[in-house]
């Protein structure tokens, strides 16, 4: 995800910003192996699962999540803007709470973008980046499991890691690409109504790939919370 800022600020603190993204880091890689886990019922009866998954998302996040943002903020300097990722604390704490009760809002901070001059395209371009790095870490991460489970015997530990790495994946990209301000899809849309229902159709295809059908349920519910989290949004300063 990615915010638009009026003005420009001259300096970025970078040892801020890599403190911001290694915590937003952490704390995503808690909530999927929390998710994964079963939540605060699966802690309840077995805290195993959580060690089982939390090395399976720390991979996929610092893929997914970090590469997500980092071309966010290369794109956008690209353009000749100022770019930095920033933790939001409020939405740390509703990403760890979200978790524990079997669903996953994933907010802990964004690539905040500071300048006066860009374009509906340039904007649109900047919010792509995010997702369309997400495709790429799902295409590698199939060939790398058609490949490793056509030539060799792969145990189910590693074949967890290919597919949780394949959904942390494709979901970052679907919840950044919902039509709702400020996430990546609002921008999108507003650019380039052809190029936001080809990235949509895209992340769809690859959601059936993972789960099936059995993933529209989960699909809705992530269009609601997201309503919901843009009108929160749009009454309150993120940062």
């Amino acid at each position: 995800m990615l915010v638009l800022m009026p003005g420009l600020r001259e300096h970025v603190r970078l040892s801020s910003e890599i403190k911001d993204m290694i915590i937003a880091d952490a704390v995503l890689t808690i909530a999927f192996a929390l998710l994964y886990s079963g939540g605060v019922g699966g802690l309840r009866n077995d805290w195993i699962g959580f060690f089982y998954f939390l090395p399976i998302s720390f991979m996929a996040v610092s893929l997914a999540f970090i590469l997500h943002e980092y071309m966010h903020k290369m794109v956008a300097q690209r353009f000749g803007a100022i770019a930095a990722f920033k933790r939001w604390d409020s939405g740390i704490m509703i990403t760890l709470v979200s978790s524990l009760f079997g669903f996953l809002i994933g907010l802990p901070g964004a690539t905040m973008i500071y300048t006066n001059r860009f374009t509906e395209r340039e904007d649109g371009l900047v919010s792509l980046a995010g997702p369309l790095t997400n495709f790429a870490v799902f295409i590698a991460f199939m060939a790398i499991g058609i490949i490793a489970n056509s030539y060799f015997v792969v145990g189910k530990y590693i074949n967890n890691a290919i597919g949780v790495t394949l959904f942390i994946s494709v979901w970052l990209a679907f919840f950044n690409m919902l039509p709702v301000y400020p996430l990546d899809g609002s921008k999108v849309l507003r650019w380039n109504k052809k190029a936001y229902a080809v990235t949509m159709a895209v992340i769809f295809a690859f959601l059936y790939y993972v789960a099936g059908a059995a993933i529209l349920p989960e699909l809705a519910f992530a269009l609601v919370i997201a309503f919901v989290f843009s009108v929160i949004y749009s009454g309150m300063r993120m940062f």
